[in-house]
């Protein structure tokens, strides 16, 4: 789960007060830096959230133009007052990240110099009680980042077959008592559908052995981040928005993202590997161009935030950043 920054106080007219830091922000910064300082630049943030990161990039590189992606409307919204200043150089569209091709397509942007993603929940999101994403409090179990499509968590819940259940708490979860939750599930959804998450949280308490409750924080954890994933289809749209971003880079163009569990982790390793890779057959005197690898990878594995980042905003504890460089053109083979 991210942590983005705080919401704003209530009537504050879109001022964030004492609102955290958004996650190993400098690091983004600088990572992105050098595609970034020269006019004309075009930068993408493809989670805006409340806009922390979007106004940095804004800010830090004065030549360069936004454009920010949100499925959330009501992010939209709240970023949009914080960059209101910025006029004409921020374009906010309401879209999933794996559109961004058709988004770039409609502006008349052919290529960007910069892309940025910081995966997972954002704090808004996370501190909406009836938003649903949060297993310390009650609340509805929703747990779409847009509200106005698609299926809520409780209706997966209630309708889905126990395997299915199973395979999304294994898969998403990582969660080893899968079966011992869907059984509990499926028992007590027959009695009355779920539609709470206290409820939801006292049944995983209950159903878990002693020694699963004493590791790894909440118990609940992993069964909302399964829920949390399969509702808005997270990875899967991760999977083509990774290698969609890469291709929009120009040359010498920069991405980086910030990562928050390892199979959102996974995924960026390996389209970035692939990138780096030299796919030449081996045994060859020269490699062609087709061959060449296409991205230069700027961290050493997974960077994590510092002591004092964690410090100051505990979400940022599960944090991963990986960034890489175009450094040249496809060729079609």
């Amino acid at each position: 789960m991210t942590g983005r920054e705080a919401l704003p106080n209530k009537g504050g007219g879109g001022r964030r007060e004492g609102r955290h830091v958004p996650v190993m922000l400098q690091r983004c910064l600088d990572l992105l830096a050098p595609a970034l300082t020269r006019p004309g630049a075009v930068v993408v943030d493809c989670t805006l959230g409340l806009g922390g990161h979007s106004e940095a990039l804004l800010t830090a590189f004065p030549e360069a133009r936004l454009i920010a992606l949100d499925r959330d409307k009501e992010a939209l919204r709240l970023s949009g007052e914080r960059l209101a200043p910025y006029g004409e150089r921020a374009t906010l569209v309401h879209a999933v990240y794996d559109e961004l091709p058709e988004v770039l397509d409609r502006l008349g942007v052919p290529r960007v110099q910069g892309v940025l993603f910081d995966l997972g929940v954002s704090s808004m999101q996370l501190d909406e009680a009836d938003r649903g994403f949060a297993y310390a409090q009650d609340a509805p179990l929703d747990m779409r980042m847009d509200q106005t499509t698609g299926m809520s968590a409780a209706e997966v819940l209630n309708t889905y077959p126990a395997g299915e259940l199973v395979r999304i708490l294994r898969q998403y979860g990582e969660e080893k008592q899968a079966k011992r939750i869907v059984s509990a599930v499926v028992r007590e959804r027959d009695k009355e559908p779920f539609s709470n998450s206290a409820r939801l949280v006292e049944l995983i308490r209950d159903a878990l052995p002693q020694a699963a409750k004493r590791t790894g924080g909440n118990p609940a954890k992993r069964t909302f981040q399964a829920l949390r994933i399969e509702v808005n289809g997270e990875l899967s749209v991760l999977e083509r928005a990774i290698p969609a971003a890469v291709k929009a880079l120009a040359v010498d163009g920069r991405i980086a993202v910030l990562s928050y569990h390892s199979l959102e982790d996974r995924l960026v390793k390996q389209v970035f590997a692939a990138g780096a890779a030299n796919t030449a057959p081996p045994g060859l005197p020269i490699v062609p161009e087709e061959y060449q690898p296409r991205l230069k990878l700027l961290t050493r594995g997974a960077e994590l935030p510092t002591e004092e980042e964690i410090a100051e905003n505990r979400r940022a504890a599960p944090a991963r950043l990986r960034g890489a460089q175009r450094i040249r053109e496809d060729v079609t083979q």
